[in-house]
């Protein structure tokens, strides 16, 4: 093989194989930092979700009547819809976070 034969080989072959492969590397690395990212921010989700039900189960355990429980668990539920709405933008940010930063990171943007 030649000289110019084996530069064009490696310009045209050896190159973009490596850089690819250098990619795919920052991709899966990205990819299991933001998948610790999402559990953990599931995790705190799931601890602020199950502390607040004890919360209102506690009120209502306390609560003199019937009513006062109906207004603790309406309470609860109206503030537990509001807190899943939230939840659930704050993980399809992290995801969406996710997808443009591994895209880029495929295209080799460094950023």
């Amino acid at each position: 093989m030649t000289d110019n034969m084996r530069d064009a080989f490696t310009d045209k072959v050896v190159d973009p194989a490596r850089k690819a492969g250098e990619a795919m590397r920052d991709a899966g690395s990205k990819m299991s930092e933001t998948g610790s990212t999402v559990s953990l921010k599931m995790l705190d989700q799931a601890e602020t979700n199950t502390r607040e039900a004890f919360n209102a189960m506690r009120a209502a355990a306390a609560a003199k009547d019937l009513s006062e429980v109906m207004k603790i668990q309406g309470d609860f539920i109206r503030e537990q819809s509001s807190r899943n709405m939230n939840q659930a933008r704050e993980i399809g940010e992290l995801i969406m976070k996710f997808g443009r930063d591994t895209v880029g990171v495929m295209r080799g943007d460094k950023g």
